[in-house]
């Protein structure tokens, strides 16, 4: 297979389209090797729209899903960067060339390792991965950037509270039909705000809790 052909199909007639525009972000898709990260039985697969199937029950997201985040988090060289939900560790690497240090957490030993693997192979120095459940702890700081790799009923507080004034975070919020892709932006006060991006459906991040549903 022509991994360079199906690298560039995938950024000009996915990611552009949706509203990926900004350059670095383009140019990052280009460079950081996305067939390295997926399971050698779906490494064809690896430029397709579709959710591709990880051990453990979990998958990657769309690579329109992981490009349209990156470029909401806006990511600067100086910043240190969270990200919740490792999975095959792509997300990782491509916040590793964008930011000072990633801290990935996955919640599945297995894949934990894999990815840290990944992540070496690809040179990824400045990006850890460490198996932990995110629901119950997180690992110790604040940080600039914050991503969930996965949706939530609702953004966590505890998450939120690892936020620096100035920092932001991208979440896939809400359930099955309707969720949205979310940036919270907590400001220099202290306050937060949130601004909508886009509609879509990611799977869940486990261990976080349900909205509560209302019996008659």
């Amino acid at each position: 297979m022509d991994f360079e052909h199906a690298r560039f199909n995938m950024i000009e007639q996915q990611i552009r389209p949706w509203d990926v525009l900004n350059q670095d972000v383009l140019d990052l898709l280009g460079a950081v090797k996305r067939e390295n990260f997926v399971p050698e039985t779906y490494r064809n697969l690896a430029f397709t729209d579709m959710e591709i199937p990880l051990p453990c029950g979990e998958s990657m997201l769309e690579p329109k899903l992981e490009a349209r985040m990156l470029q909401a988090l806006s990511v600067r060289k100086n910043e240190w960067a969270l990200e919740i939900g490792t999975g095959s560790g792509y997300v990782a690497a491509l916040l590793g060339h964008c930011a000072a240090h990633v801290m990935s957490v996955e919640i599945h030993a297995e894949l934990a390792d894999v990815a840290q693997h990944r992540l070496r192979q690809a040179g990824v120095a400045n990006a850890t991965v460490q198996c932990m459940d995110a629901s119950k702890q997180l690992p110790s700081g604040e940080f600039d950037v914050i991503v969930l790799s996965g949706s939530v009923a609702s953004i966590p507080e505890a998450v939120v509270a690892r936020l620096k004034p100035g920092g932001r975070l991208c979440a896939i919020v809400g359930s099955k039909p309707i969720m949205r892709a979310q940036l919270l932006t907590r400001t220099t006060s202290g306050e937060t705000t949130v601004v909508d991006l886009f509609d879509t459906v990611a799977p869940r991040l486990h261990g976080f809790p349900e909205v509560p549903r209302f019996h008659f």
